[in-house]
C-alpha cells in the first residue's frame, strides 16, 4: 500500500464539539474544550499517523453569524480560511439538531470544492435510536454535495475508526509523510500552554466573563529542568479583574493549579506556573489588541 497524506479541516458551528472529536481520533489532549460556544479561537493542527496514513487534522473555531466584534471577524476568517486548502472536511453536527448556525456553516461550504464528510456527533447522547436514521436522511438531503455521512460520538469514541477509514479515502498518496511519525502537532508550544491556561478559565468562571479574557505568555523556558511558564490574563474592566483572582485569590490559584497539572501532562516534565490579571480595555474589538495577542 503506498502512503496516503493530506489535510483534514474539522468545520462546524460552535459547541458541536470539534476539539473533543481531534482530541478522540489523535488519543490525546492538544485543542481545549469546554461546554461553552467558541471555547477554540485559533486553529490547531493535529497530526494522525498510523501505518501508511498521516492525517493531518486542522480544528477550526466554530464559524457562528455573530460577527460585531473583531475577535469574533477573526475566528470566522480562521475557520473558513482553510476551505480551499486541505484536502476534505470533516462538517461535525450536533446529534439530531439542525440550527440557523448549521445553515451557515452550510452556505460556507457550497463554495467549496473540498469533499465532505458529515460526521453526527453526540449519538450516544440520543435516547430513541429509531430517531437517526430518519435525521441523517434529512442531512444528506440538504448536502448534495457530500462524500460520506458518519454517525459518532466523540466522548465515547464510538464509530471514529469509520470516521477516519472515510477520511483516508479521501486524502491523496505520496512519496512521503509531511510531519515525522512522532508528531502530534503542528503549533508551537507557547500557543498550547497559552490555550491550556485559557480552558481553565472557560471551564471555570461564568457564562459571559471567559468571552472577555485573553491569555498572553511573557516568559517560557527551561530553568534547570524544570519549565518556567510566566502569563498574564487580559481582561477589559476591573470588576472581571476582581472575579479571576476570586477571594483571597481563590480562584486564580484553583485555575492555575488545574493549568499546571495538565501542563505537565503535555510536555511530560516539572511546570512553574506564574499568572498575573491585567486590564485592557476593548482588547476584544480591538485590531491592533488581537494581533500583539496573537490573534493573527
Amino acid at each position: 500500500m503506498s502512503k496516503r497524506c493530506g489535510y483534514v479541516a474539522i468545520i462546524g458551528r460552535p459547541n458541536v464539539g470539534k476539539s473533543t472529536l481531534l482530541n478522540a481520533i489523535l488519543g490525546q489532549k492538544i485543542s481545549i474544550t469546554s461546554r461553552k460556544p467558541q471555547t477554540t479561537r485559533h486553529q490547531i493542527l493535529g497530526i494522525y499517523t498510523a501505518g501508511e496514513v498521516q492525517a493531518i487534522y486542522v480544528d477550526t473555531p466554530g464559524l457562528h453569524t455573530d460577527s460585531k466584534q473583531a475577535l469574533n471577524r477573526y475566528m470566522n476568517r480562521a475557520a473558513s480560511a482553510v476551505l480551499e486548502d486541505v484536502n476534505a472536511i470533516v462538517f461535525v453536527v450536533d446529534s439530531l439538531l439542525w440550527t440557523a448556525g448549521d445553515e451557515f456553516v452550510l452556505e460556507k461550504l457550497a463554495k467549496s470544492q473540498v469533499p465532505i464528510i458529515v460526521a453526527v456527533n453526540k449519538v450516544d447522547k440520543i435516547v430513541d435510536k429509531n430517531k437517526l436514521l430518519p435525521h441523517l436522511k434529512s442531512v444528506a438531503e440538504k448536502l448534495p454535495k457530500f462524500h460520506d455521512i458518519v454517525p459518532i460520538s466523540a466522548k465515547t469514541g464510538a464509530n471514529i475508526a469509520a470516521l477516519q477509514t472515510a477520511v483516508t479515502q479521501l486524502l491523496p498518496e505520496a512519496g512521503q509523510f509531511i510531519f515525522s511519525e512522532d508528531e502530534i502537532t503542528a503549533n508551537n508550544e507557547r500557543l498550547l500552554a497559552a490555550e491550556i491556561i485559557r480552558e481553565k478559565i472557560m471551564r471555570s468562571l461564568g457564562q459571559e466573563l471567559p468571552y472577555s479574557t485573553a491569555v498572553e505568555l511573557e516568559t517560557f523556558k527551561m530553568v534547570g529542568e524544570v519549565l518556567h511558564v510566566y502569563a498574564s490574563i487580559w481582561v477589559e474592566r476591573s470588576g472581571q479583574k476582581a472575579i479571576i483572582i476570586g477571594k483571597k485569590g481563590e480562584m486564580l490559584k484553583k485555575m492555575g493549579t488545574q493549568a499546571r497539572l495538565d501542563l505537565e501532562k503535555l510536555f511530560e516534565q516539572k511546570v512553574f506556573l506564574q499568572l498575573w490579571v491585567k486590564i485592557r480595555s476593548g482588547w476584544s474589538d480591538d485590531e491592533r489588541a488581537l494581533r500583539s495577542l496573537g490573534y493573527e
